[in-house]
């Protein structure tokens, strides 16, 4: 090979024009309609060519083009006025700074993918989408936050079609350096890298650093030619490879990832892992703990875990990351040691009984174990991950495990439309961009004049139609289609029919075929020539899904029978892009999946700020927000065995929506051709959803429910030196050695009759705590109404007061009442939880006895 001399080419221009560049480097201009249209006001089939990216605009547009804008007054001032914007953006204080200016708090997010704009393609779906809009919203909210990830080479995949409709996937690469992307140095000059050991050699990672408004995303990238081949492609792809190339990504992205945040001089104080890819993150939090302030492992574990939050997206098992025993000592064997463990403690960290040499060591376990706090994304999520991970705690009712929910939300801001952003500047007020949570200003859209906002939502539904044309035609010239079916391209779609939305990821279980299940009736619902209706489907299949893969096959050839193909259209290739046009356009968006299997689905979020309605199965975010008049609800969350009968049962419940409510309500007009049925439910929609599932509540729930209680309890834990950790470590041990002399002498009740609602049950017990304090248990009651099968129904606990020593020999008293609120059969039993002021939470897997 010849010796290849590199350099960097960047844009050149006028100097008039060099704030572009500033404003090019930092997305905030992806949620800025004013800042979108200056760039496109460059050029605007070059913002489109180029993935509606201002870096890459700023590098290929003419020269002459540059040098004629920068003489251009009306252009100059569009700029200027942007520009003022941004600086004040940069510089006004948050909802952070006015509300919590004397909290000592810095945050580091750790996230594998992060969906920002489609012109930075390192996401996959809703986990990096959610992960960008946290991003976001914690720079509007002015949250001082610091986030993690990966760069990856190649990103996610790019779809597209064959003749046959069965997907192909494109790998094309990154350029980073026409991305808005810095590299970071030392003060000498030299890169700023950090390394990681991986099977006896250090990886190599240099850091980039991506601006989001005011939050800085650091990103490790090992394609540098001092690492070996193999190291070099460990950043290579988003979810890439195989089990050992996902444990070697995710060694990077939490061993080195605290080891970047050190390299810059950051030292949070809480750690966000958002989900179990970065947990390892947690490790490394200890180690470094241990060698710098001279402590045990659990003197660090104590220390570091208190200021951990996780939060888990999956609802089945099998989504999290699990590693064979075998694995995870090829790549880790070296670093144990390194904390001070041998090899069946640190197995156990990821395992849900610590003492199964055969069990896998899964990622979210191990995030369980070390964060203070760990929650789902939506009240059914936080209900099925409480009994997926019930065994980490088996003394415990599924109820009380200590996993609760904060459920997802959108950045409206970055979804909304100019048109409907327009509207709400008008009759809403600036606050709603500023105050997204405010139920006060969102009642205000009841101001909107119903012309107004239906003409508005014309406008975008007409976007969307041509959009799809558009689309469908390359589609189609791409797989070689004939001409007149590629000329026919142009007439699929009405733009004043009633549209309705299907974007997912080809995951069997979102049931993406599920409309199709009655053809027959299908095709008399969309092709009614009086009230026509049209489908719109976008979405990807795991390049390993072949039944994914199959449901869009089966789609592409349904949109090929003759009565379905102006009104069935796929769009290839789904990504935010494709999303924008697909929420601000469509008016009602369908979600199916098999309930409870979706975690939040944040994509129906993002169509009622656009005037859009949602018609989904009772799952995720949908039964928290669903009311009878501002949506739909297929079926009442019932539960079914049978998977074929439920899907013919839920296929004909769409069926019925839409012939008997959704499609009579949107075409019942008045004499001014206005549905007024269809647009009260529509402002219902935005007045009801859009305060309450947005990331500035998200933001705002994980900060004061989960971010400053972590922080507070951290820098208890390291005052005096980390003194407080150390005693905490202490006493921790002496109860697990203490425990197994724990015993519940006695139980008795005041009396065995019958009593009325409004008494009170009167319990004494005797716990023998042999060498434990009184003060360091809480004994309690839990009691609860009893099902058919004797079994506690929705206990809850009552901590019974210490009397006095029963004797001499470590016997001591406890008495407690139970109020009689309801009457059946009820029941109770006693349990013993170690108590210490310092601890986050009273459930300490092995530490709770029953009586």
């Amino acid at each position: 090979m010849p010796t290849i001399r590199k350099f960097t080419v960047i844009p050149s221009l006028p100097g008039r024009l060099e704030p572009l560049r500033k404003l090019a480097y930092n997305l905030w201009w992806c949620w800025s309609h004013d800042a979108i249209s200056l760039f496109q006001r460059l050029d605007r089939d070059l913002w489109e060519t180029a993935s509606h990216n201002p870096v890459r605009v700023l590098g290929t547009i003419r020269q002459e083009r540059l040098d004629e804008v920068a003489d251009d007054e009306g252009f100059l001032s569009h700029m200027d006025r942007v520009v003022h914007q941004f600086e004040q953006y940069r510089r006004a204080p948050g909802w952070f700074d006015k509300a919590h200016a004397d909290e000592d708090v810095r945050i580091a997010y750790f996230s594998a993918e992060y969906g920002l704009s489609d012109s930075m393609p390192i996401y996959s779906g809703g986990l990096g989408i959610l992960a960008g809009d946290h991003v976001k919203s914690s720079s509007d909210l002015g949250l001082p936050l610091v986030c993690v990830g990966l760069l990856y080479r190649v990103g996610y995949f790019r779809q597209y079609l064959n003749a046959d409709g069965w997907q192909q996937e494109l790998y094309p690469e990154n350029d980073f350096y026409n991305l808005p992307l810095e590299r970071l140095r030392d003060d000498s000059g030299q890169l700023l890298t950090i390394s990681v050991d991986m099977l006896g050699r250090p990886v190599v990672a240099q850091i980039w650093r991506l601006s989001v408004g005011r939050v800085p995303i650091y990103l490790l990238d090992t394609n540098l030619e001092q690492n070996h081949p193999a190291d070099r492609e460990v950043t290579a792809q988003l979810y890439g490879g195989d089990l050992e190339m996902r444990i070697r990504q995710e060694i990077l992205l939490g061993i080195g990832g605290q080891r970047a945040l050190e390299a810059l001089g950051i030292e949070p104080t809480v750690c966000h892992m958002n989900e179990g890819h970065s947990a390892f993150q947690a490790l490394e939090r200890i180690r470094r703990t241990m060698l710098r302030h001279k402590l045990s492992f659990d003197q660090a574990r104590l220390a570091t875990a208190a200021g951990n939050v996780f939060t888990t997206h999956t609802p089945v098992p099998a989504g999290n990351d699990m590693f064979p025993p075998e694995l995870v000592d090829k790549y880790l064997g070296h670093y144990w040691p390194q904390l001070g463990l041998h090899r069946d403690q640190f197995m156990g960290l990821g395992r849900i009984n610590p003492g199964d040499a055969h069990e896998p060591f899964c990622m979210t376990v191990l995030a369980i174990r070390l964060a203070a706090f760990s929650n789902g994304v939506s009240q059914l999520h936080g209900e099925v991950s409480r009994k997926m991970w019930s065994g980490i705690w088996p003394e415990l009712q599924v109820e009380e495990v200590p996993i609760a929910s904060v459920t997802n939300g959108i950045h409206i801001k970055s979804m909304v439309s100019r048109d409907m952003a327009a509207l709400y500047d008008r009759y809403l007020g600036p606050r709603w961009r500023d105050f997204a949570v405010s139920n006060a200003v969102w009642e205000r859209v009841e101001q909107i004049p119903d012309e107004e906002l239906w003409r508005s939502h014309e406008r975008l539904r007409a976007r969307l139609v041509a959009f799809a044309r558009r689309q469908l035609r390359h589609q189609l010239e791409h797989r070689g289609a004939p001409q007149s079916e590629r000329e026919g391209a142009v007439e699929v779609l009405d733009p004043d029919a009633l549209t309705i939305g299907f974007a997912r990821r080809f995951a069997t279980y979102k049931r993406a075929t599920l409309m199709f299940h009655d053809l027959e009736r299908l095709k008399r619902i969309l092709g009614n020539p009086e009230r026509p209706v049209q489908i719109i489907i976008a979405g990807k299949a795991h390049p390993r899904d072949n039944a994914g893969k199959e449901f869009i096959r089966q789609i592409i050839h349904h949109a090929r029978d003759p009565v379905l193909r102006r009104r069935v259209v796929f769009i290839e290739d789904y990504d935010i892009g494709v999303a924008r046009y697909l929420v601000q356009g469509v008016d009602v968006w369908l979600n199916n999946p098999r309930r409870p299997m979706e975690a939040s689905g944040t994509s129906g979020m993002k169509c009622p700020p656009n005037g859009g309605l949602n018609m989904s199965v009772p799952d995720g975010w949908w039964p928290e927000a669903v009311a009878p008049d501002n949506g739909w609800s297929i079926g009442q969350g019932e539960d079914y065995t049978d998977h074929q009968y439920q899907d013919e049962v839920e296929s004909h419940a769409i069926y019925d929506l839409l012939e008997k409510e959704v499609i009579p309500l949107f075409y019942e007009r008045g004499t001014d051709g206005l549905p007024r049925g269809w647009i009260r439910r529509m402002k219902a929609s935005i007045r009801t959803i859009c305060p309450v599932f947005n990331t500035d509540r998200m933001v705002h729930d994980y900060t004061e429910r989960f971010y400053l209680p972590a922080a507070r309890r951290a820098r208890s834990l390291r005052e005096e030196r980390f003194g407080r950790a150390g005693a905490l470590a202490r006493w921790e041990a002496h109860v697990r050695e203490q425990w197994p002399e724990l015993a519940l002498v006695s139980v008795e009740t005041a009396t065995d009759e019958d009593l009325e609602v409004g008494a009170a049950l009167q319990v004494t017990a005797v716990v023998h705590l042999g060498g434990l304090l009184p003060e360091e248990v809480t004994v309690q009651l839990f009691h609860g109404p009893l099902d058919a099968t004797g079994r506690l129904h929705r206990g809850s606990a009552i901590t019974m007061g210490y009397m006095e020593p029963d004797d001499d020999r470590g016997n001591h008293v406890y008495a407690g009442a139970i109020p009689c609120r309801t009457s059946g059969r009820h029941g109770f039993s006693v349990r013993v939880l170690p108590h210490h002021p310092d601890l986050v939470t009273a459930f300490l897997p092995g530490l709770i006895r029953w009586g």
